[in-house]
């Protein structure tokens, strides 16, 4: 399947729309330059999952936590050196806190 966005907006589209088919656990990795959309997609997909507030770029942060249903983690592994530094940020246990 190939998904053409011309704007912004087809790009957000595209993630309400890839929300439907999401459930918990699921896991979705984008990959492109900077400024390809990845986090406009992830706009689209928080909107599509019922997120609350603003979704934006955690590349400074690593990672952010949206609440939705089900949560949405969005974690920038730009600056990220290997797979051991993911597994590091405890990604399986961090969306759900008390």
């Amino acid at each position: 399947m190939e998904l053409i966005a011309r704007s912004a907006d087809d790009m957000r589209a595209i993630g309400a729309k890839i929300a439907t088919h999401v459930g918990a656990g699921d896991l979705i990795m984008l990959s492109g330059p900077l400024g390809a959309g990845k986090t406009t997609f992830v706009q689209g997909l928080a909107e599509g999952l019922g997120v609350r507030g603003r979704v934006t770029s955690p590349t400074f942060v690593i990672s952010h936590v949206h609440r939705g249903e089900p949560d949405l983690v969005h974690v920038d592994a730009y600056r990220l050196e290997s797979l051991d530094d993911v597994d590091a940020l405890d990604l399986d246990t961090s969306s759900k806190s008390p």
